[in-house]
């Protein structure tokens, strides 16, 4: 995947957030904006081959002080937001990298 692609199609309003990432961008008290400027001031974590469902990939970025990890997968020409949650513990030690006891 490529994270200019994506960048690019959120910067022009072309994604959406899968109901699954709308209820936990709710459990973690993020907004719509936060999750759009972390993705726009993201770097590539992970990259998920085609698992049936198509190409993913893990992003972190930032809305402000709030580190924010965003999977996201293209469908089409628009970006899916499939889950956004901020990162920690028991999973991630900082928003980089995942904990030995996962």
């Amino acid at each position: 995947m490529d994270i200019e692609d994506i960048k690019s199609s959120v910067r022009i309003g072309d994604f959406r957030l899968s109901l699954h990432a709308e209820i936990e961008a709710t459990n973690e008290n993020l907004e719509i904006m936060q999750i759009v400027r972390a993705i726009l001031n993201s770097q590539m974590l992970e990259e998920y081959p085609n698992t049936g469902r198509g190409e993913s990939c893990l992003l972190v970025g930032f809305a402000d002080s709030i580190p924010i990890h965003v999977v996201c997968g293209f469908r089409g020409n628009a970006v899916i937001v499939i889950t956004v949650y901020t990162p920690g513990l028991p999973k991630f030690v900082d928003p980089w990298t995942r904990s030995s006891t996962r």
